[in-house]
């Protein structure tokens, strides 16, 4: 059975979208991403698929498992799911050493309660936005690792400092 790993880049004020738009573009965090996922199964709700740039749909290098409650929702080059638990059964029979969660809010919030690890990137600063990053729980995760990066955010010029942190869910 694989890790499984919640990825996510989250504003100091836990949003992690606007819309359908990511509210930043910060091109290491970016590149982060795609080191950490590659090879390995990513899954994310219909909005976030769709959010993707045309050029990296489906992610190239990772299987993509969409999960869709739109009935005539049929993206081409995906292994599709309309029920969170199947999909969830599915990546649990896969062969791969890990399998990603990349959102978008409701994915994340379903698979809090069953995820192993935290790859989170916590910018420094607020950004504006319409969705949120849950709330990670002291007592349920411990910070395992941290580095501070930084880069500019390509839609307002500033440099944005931000930290790569790694939570590990504590043993009951």
């Amino acid at each position: 059975m694989p890790e499984l790993v919640m990825i996510a880049c989250a504003a100091k004020n836990d949003v992690i979208g606007n819309g359908p738009d990511i509210p930043w573009s910060i091109r290491e965090e970016f590149r982060h991403f795609a080191e950490l996922t590659k090879g390995s199964p990513c899954i994310m709700g219909d909005v976030t698929y769709e959010s993707l740039p045309p050029r990296s749909k489906p992610l190239p290098g990772r299987e993509n498992i969409v999960l869709s409650l739109d009935p005539g929702y049929e993206p081409g080059g995906v292994t599709l799911f309309r029920d969170f638990d199947e999909a969830m059964a599915y990546v649990r029979g896969l062969e791969s050493g890990r399998a990603f969660i990349c959102g978008g809010a409701t994915i994340y919030r379903l698979g809090m309660a069953m995820a192993d690890t935290l790859e989170l990137t916590r910018l420094s600063r607020d950004y504006d936005g319409d969705s949120t990053f849950p709330p990670v729980d002291p007592e349920v995760w411990r910070l395992d690792r941290t580095e501070t990066a930084s880069g500019v955010d390509r839609t307002s010029g500033d440099e944005v400092v931000f930290e790569y942190q790694t939570w590990r869910r504590k043993s009951l």
